[in-house]
């Protein structure tokens, strides 16, 4: 148990780091916009989950390169997990052009959608452009750092992400309030850092997979599309896609309802979101190591020592949870205190946190068993629990809450983690269900 454990640790603590880098520079952006005011935290909060939905969407590409590539690496064929990168990469430059078409024509109108006041759509829409800009990039560099996962490469994304958002943050501050010779550009310069940050990323990823990769994986040639594995590739993108997209669109829905409760109540619940973000950070990053190791093992020929490994990565991601949990009940008002000093948003903020503080660990469940079951290419049941679980239950459990039983913010947060409670536990269910033995490597055609 002690050596699955340790590589469990050493396949985590890389994803751990570069998630929690990722996390790290989305809470000093905003801690540092934050003291323009309680709008442009809404704002910021407000894109920011335009953006997750943006991502969401193009998601399931990177998701689909990390299992299968984590497959064909265990089977010792990584001809064909190259072959399917690039064919990941291919989709990924059309829908980057897409994105960018929508920023440059869309963007005050997405914003408007959200239901927020119209000095927020007029703050936010020049940094909503720019957001959609990186997005673009964005996607890119998830598929490559899914194709890093999949091959258990996880320190050098972890690398490539410390340097790239260091850069984000350096650029945030100095564009923001104009330090250091540089113009002073507010949230419009806010959106410029990240348009930086992912661009200056995707150089990289670009570089380490056609030049530094190539010794060993022979990454340098050009692949011809291979209509059935562009099928399996676009189906398994589609379904991981649209089971990320039902969660974040959910979560879009949410935050309209609480936008409606006012300008203070939106910041108060982006600062909540953003310090709980901490939780998801684990829950990400020993889910990802799920999908390495379940899949890997499978490609080997032997499922059961997957199982294996998908429930010991559960038991460490918990421990995790637990003690970050602790931490954010004992300090949560301090904590919200850095975001702003607004006592209408850091009192409401510090409840939202001490509330969540041990509810997260459902969602760690989540995150850790649907890692497992996307390792073994389980992407149907994904897709149909996510549905069912979030039109069903969040969405309208959210409305009761807020708008029926006048419960407000903690309403709301009833709501969401309800959802993540039930989500977690039948993916949980799912898992330990399955019939190992009968499960076989994803090939196109079948």
């Amino acid at each position: 148990m002690l050596q699955n454990w340790k590589q469990i640790m050493l396949l985590a603590i890389p994803s751990l780091v570069s998630f929690a880098t990722t996390t790290v520079t989305g809470t000093v952006n905003l801690i540092m916009v934050g003291h323009l005011g309680f709008l442009i935290i809404a704002v910021v909060g407000v894109v920011n989950i335009i953006m997750y939905n943006a991502f969401a969407i193009f998601s399931g590409i990177g998701h689909s390169v990390n299992y299968l590539v984590a497959q064909n690496y265990g089977q010792g064929d990584m001809k064909k997990g190259i072959e399917r990168t690039y064919l990941a990469f291919y989709l990924c430059l059309i829908f980057a052009v897409f994105l960018s078409v929508v920023g440059w024509l869309f963007a005050g109108d997405v914003l408007r959608l959200t239901g927020g006041s119209s000095d927020l759509v007029a703050a936010g829409t020049t940094y909503t452009e720019l957001r959609f800009y990186a997005m673009s990039f964005g996607i890119v560099n998830f598929a490559f750092h899914g194709f890093l996962r999949g091959i258990g490469s996880t320190t050098l994304s972890m690398v490539i992400s410390l340097f790239t958002n260091a850069i984000m943050i350096f650029f945030t501050y100095t564009l923001t309030f104009g330090t250091l010779g540089l113009p002073e550009l507010g949230l419009r310069g806010t959106g410029l850092a990240v348009l930086i940050g992912e661009a200056l990323q995707t150089l990289i990823c670009v570089y380490v997979f056609f030049f530094i990769l190539n010794k060993k994986y022979k990454t340098r040639r050009l692949v011809a599309v291979e209509w059935r594995e562009m099928k399996l590739l676009a189906s398994e993108s589609g379904k991981l896609g649209v089971q990320e997209f039902s969660l974040s669109l959910s979560m879009f829905i949410f935050t309209i309802f609480v936008a409606r409760l006012g300008d203070h109540a939106l910041a108060a619940n982006e600062v909540a979101l953003n310090v709980m973000s901490f939780g998801f950070m684990p829950a990400f990053a020993f889910g990802t190591t799920a999908t390495i190791l379940v899949g890997r093992y499978l490609g080997e020929g032997d499922p059961l020592k997957g199982k294996r490994a998908g429930t010991d990565v559960a038991i460490l991601g918990s421990i995790f949870l637990l003690l970050l949990g602790t931490a954010e009940l004992i300090f949560a008002e301090p904590i919200a205190r850095l975001y702003s000093d607004d006592p209408a948003v850091f009192e409401l903020a510090a409840y939202l946190i001490s509330v969540s503080a041990y509810l997260q660990i459902f969602d760690g469940i989540l995150n850790f068993y649907a890692g497992g079951l996307r390792g073994i290419g389980d992407t149907t049941f994904l897709l149909k629990v996510s549905f069912w679980v979030s039109w069903l239950l969040f969405v309208p459990l959210t409305y009761v809450c807020v708008f029926v039983l006048d419960l407000g913010s903690f309403g709301a947060w009833i709501a969401l983690y309800s959802y993540l409670t039930v989500f977690g536990l039948l993916v949980m269910l799912r898992f330990y269900r399955t019939d190992w033995m009968a499960v076989r490597l994803k090939e196109a055609g079948h």
